[in-house]
């Protein structure tokens, strides 16, 4: 099975490196800027999209928003133009859902079939191959790829009909944001009181307030470490698609609503390419006390 990879960013990069490490043969675009990258690594390249697609039994898009999978996809010299009859394209990238179903509809009229296949777990996950992935579309291509997904992913889940695994991905956005914004509000707290936040953190790690969250953004926090693993900006992306959908499904966010609210006075305050962990600057700000010890 031949897998083209186009998107080969923070978390597309080492996602190909994994298809590679598990016996794929892989062929990228040549004008990414990782592509040299991937060619040292074993991949093989192609000039173009459609080219990619016309080299491959699989393709896999890892990109920012709707419009870039939407161009990549479907647009002028894209992936519809040459892909295979009878091939999978799976956009693991975080898109609205509505996107993903254009897409879908497009591909199945030129005989392909199509699964969006969001990840949560960010740049580490990516990396070590043990990402969540939760994907959208017809069973029968799933289970056909299954086996590639799970050499980026350690869990792999059939969702629902296409569309449904970013509608898993938004939810899963709400609960990363407010999680973080939560640990940020009572961390600042404990900080302003004067108990050491590493105490409290070793305290309540273990019981009902502990999270995958909180034991992977509070180490961050602590050592005021905000390089990116996800970016407030892509989280604010992935908010307002999470705001939209609610929106026109006629569905109260009034928690989403707030710290989208945030994370936009973050971006002002120019820390749109910091981690999402660095939410806790603004309550930070707000209480006039830093958890960073």
């Amino acid at each position: 099975m031949i897998i083209g990879f186009i998107g080969l960013g923070i978390m597309g990069a080492p996602m190909a490196k994994n298809l590679i490490k598990g016996g794929y043969k892989v062929v990228v675009p040549a004008q990414s800027g990782k592509a040299g990258d991937l060619k040292t690594a074993g991949a093989e390249t192609a000039e173009g999209y459609k080219e990619v697609a016309g080299k491959s039994d699989v393709v896999i898009t890892m990109l920012p928003n709707s419009p870039e999978v939407k161009n990549v996809i479907l647009g002028p010299g894209g992936v519809i133009e040459g892909v295979k009859q009878g091939a999978i394209v799976i956009d693991m990238s975080s898109i609205a859902p509505t996107a993903s179903q254009e897409i879908g509809a497009a591909l199945k009229a030129k005989g392909a079939d199509f699964l969006d296949a969001p990840v949560s777990g960010g740049e580490p996950k990516a990396i070590d191959g043990t990402l969540a992935i939760m994907a959208g579309g017809d069973k029968a291509a799933f289970e056909k790829v299954k086996p590639v997904l799970e050499n980026m992913g350690s869990s792999v889940t059939l969702v629902g009909d296409i569309g449904s695994g970013n509608v898993t991905k938004l939810a899963n956005q709400i609960i990363v944001a407010l999680n973080i914004a939560a640990v940020s509000e009572a961390f600042v707290l404990a900080a302003k009181a004067g108990v050491d936040p590493r105490a409290v953190f070793d305290a309540i790690k273990g019981g009902l307030a502990g999270s995958t969250v909180m034991n992977a953004k509070v180490p961050m926090i602590l050592d005021g470490n905000f390089k990116p693993g996800f970016r407030i900006e892509l989280h604010i992306k992935d908010l307002q698609n999470a705001l939209d959908t609610a929106h026109n499904l006629n569905v109260p966010v009034p928690l989403t609503a707030n710290v989208m609210e945030t994370l936009q006075a973050l971006k002002v305050e120019g820390h749109a390419k910091s981690d999402h962990s660095a939410i806790v600057r603004f309550y930070e700000e707000l209480a006039k006390a830093e958890v960073r010890t």
